[in-house]
């Protein structure tokens, strides 16, 4: 099979060029290709799928069936590889949920889907980290609800089976009873406030924790400018810590929860005007590190109450590569070849695998991406409801699996 007229787009550059695909493996790229079977791609990327490793599923629930939803949404999307955190229901902290969980990643008719761990356990002591890493756990998670003596244990953990850390920073005392950031659209709304300050805290102790036992550090949605500026600061003195951001908090402020619009309830929370555009400015910078849809789907019973009451997330891999495209490389804060890097390349570094670079000998894991195509967002629970995209997601290839969306 010849894929002709594309633009072959990864994370160091793009080219126009002929692809050609043998047995699920790319075996030649260059001009004026000859096949049987060809498809004309008219201009579209041929790019590398998608990665998220911010994904919740459906109500948080755990079973084979939201595993199944989630992996065929998300390759919809545009997104060919997904790793489901770790704080769902029932988490995954033993061996035995893990091995529930993974009875359900048979016959996947979408992205691949892989486990975090969740080192500690619902009474807050540590699970047995080291056997759910050899069970297939890809990576540990932890949020800074952890005390100091466990998180050192966690990062002991982490040095010795040189893993990268998934650190969700934020302050017990302080998310229990707010429900949004505070601030003056909190207080316009009569809503308790989260301060920006339970992240930045964490950030802070957890640097040094990575700084002293010399381990890798992702923290994970990070939304205080703030936060940024700590952790790129700690990267230029040679910490081994990166940040990820999510899509949401690019784009929008605290003001899209007023009139009590419980779509716009995130955790970590949207933040202030101000600091959104200076989250933009650090994307523009290289500050950031990856990029997530931070998907987290509801049903309407969670969702469709009063706002303290109402579940955190909403819902967006299924539009990924559109909303990326539109909202972030269409509005020129990243080229595409900057896009792949933040969602390919980089989420794959910090589970230790390699992707993001399209070349000859490789497997197959790409898609086809029309920029041209219009799609309108239809989703009640998108915070992009009844926006208009740009660009669709044509086909993906995943070895020799091709599937087809129009």
């Amino acid at each position: 099979m010849v894929i002709s007229n594309a633009i072959i787009c990864d994370a160091q550059a793009e080219k126009k060029a002929d692809v050609r695909i043998e047995n699920g493996i790319i075996t030649e790229i260059g001009l004026n290709l000859v096949d049987d079977v060809k498809i004309d791609a008219d201009g579209s990327y041929f790019m590398p799928l998608l990665i998220d490793t911010n994904v919740r599923l459906h109500d948080s629930t755990l079973n084979s069936k939201n595993i199944k939803a989630i992996s065929k949404e998300a390759l919809r999307g545009g997104i060919g590889h997904v790793v489901l955190n770790a704080d769902s229901t029932p988490a995954i902290d033993n061996e035995v949920v893990l091995e529930f969980a993974q009875n359900g990643l048979h016959d996947l008719d979408g992205a691949k889907v892989d486990m975090m761990l969740n080192t500690l356990k619902e009474d807050a002591t540590l699970s047995n980290i080291a056997i759910l890493l050899k069970k297939g756990a890809i990576v540990p998670y932890m949020s800074t609800i952890a005390k100091n003596n466990l998180a050192i244990k966690i990062a002991e953990y982490v040095q010795m089976y040189k893993v990268t850390l998934f650190c969700k920073a934020e302050d017990n005392s302080m998310i229990q009873s707010g429900v949004m950031l505070e601030g003056d659209m909190s207080s316009q709304l009569g809503l308790a406030g989260i301060p920006d300050l339970s992240e930045v805290l964490h950030v802070s102790r957890m640097i040094e924790i990575a700084r002293h036992f010399k381990i890798k550090i992702l923290f994970k949605a990070i939304a205080s400018p703030r936060s940024i500026y700590l952790i790129d600061k700690a990267k230029k003195e040679g910490v081994d810590v990166r940040c990820e951001v999510s899509l949401h908090h690019l784009l929008h402020s605290d003001t899209a929860c007023g009139n009590f619009n419980t779509t716009a309830k995130l955790n970590p929370p949207l933040v202030c005007a101000n600091d959104v555009k200076l989250l933009q400015e650090a994307l523009k910078n290289h500050q950031v590190d990856m990029l997530t849809t931070l998907h987290q789907p509801s049903s309407p019973v969670n969702k469709e109450v009063a706002f303290y009451d109402a579940h955190y997330g909403c819902e967006a891999l299924g539009d990924a590569l559109s909303l990326y495209y539109t909202k972030l490389v269409k509005s020129g804060i990243l080229s595409m070849s900057e896009l792949v890097k933040l969602t390919v390349k980089n989420p794959a570094s910090s589970i230790n695998k390699k992707a993001g670079i399209i070349e000859v000998g490789q497997k197959a894991d790409a898609l086809l991406f029309n920029p041209h195509a219009k799609t309108t967002v239809q989703n009640s629970q998108s915070l992009y409801n009844n926006d208009v995209l740009d660009g669709e997601v044509i086909m993906s290839f995943q070895g020799d699996k091709i599937t087809y969306f129009k």
